[in-house]
């Protein structure tokens, strides 16, 4: 959501309340995504847009988007209403996108002052790791200076959030494709919604 946050700021859209579907804890949750995106329309009618995030993992990031679509209007469809949808599709998985700022994954690890190096990813690599949540687990752990036991037991997962909420700017994600895509699609949405930008 941090991301998203910052994009659509980045494209003159200054308020944004943004909320997070978590279908989880309902009684039932639907599993197929139509479901699932007709249960959040139906849960968030007040919802101007809609981001669906499916990491692409293995899958040709178009094989993605054409499911994200197709689900959106099968939902849509159900319901009788369809707000613009956004499809977020990074090419691995979405930890990918939280790999360029040290400072953030220090501070995340609650060692903002470690002078452990740290071996972030070249850019250019970012979108080809097998597996980005591993990589960053794995940094955030050394970014923690603990060694031993305390490694061991220390909660990488719990601290990826903080990452994302810790990164000042996500420029730097403009140089991948899956980012440039979803940065345009953003601007197109924005533009058929009518909203206008500084």
């Amino acid at each position: 959501m941090h991301v998203l946050t910052w994009v659509l700021r980045e494209h003159g859209i200054r308020t944004v309340h943004p909320e997070w579907a978590d279908l989880r804890g309902l009684k039932h949750p639907p599993r197929l995504l139509p479901q699932r995106i007709a249960k959040v329309l139906e849960l968030y009618q007040s919802s101007e847009l809609l981001f669906v995030h499916r990491d692409a993992e293995g899958e040709p990031p178009a094989v993605r988007r054409g499911e994200i679509l197709d689900a959106v209007t099968q939902a849509a469809g159900a319901l009788g209403t369809q707000p613009p949808a956004v499809c977020v599709v990074p090419v691995r998985m979405q930890e990918a996108w939280f790999l360029m700022d040290e400072a953030a994954i220090r501070t995340a690890a609650d060692n903002p002052r470690g002078r452990q190096p740290l071996d972030l990813p070249a850019r250019h690599q970012i979108e080809q790791l097998p597996n980005p949540k591993h990589v960053l687990h794995e940094l955030l752990k050394e970014a923690s200076g603990y060694r031993g036991r305390r490694r061991s037991s220390f909660r990488a997962t719990a601290r990826v959030h903080r990452v994302a909420e810790l990164t000042v700017t996500f420029e730097p994600l403009r140089s991948l494709t899956a980012f440039v895509r979803l940065e345009q699609d953003v601007q197109r949405v924005i533009a058929e919604m009518g909203l206008t930008t500084p």
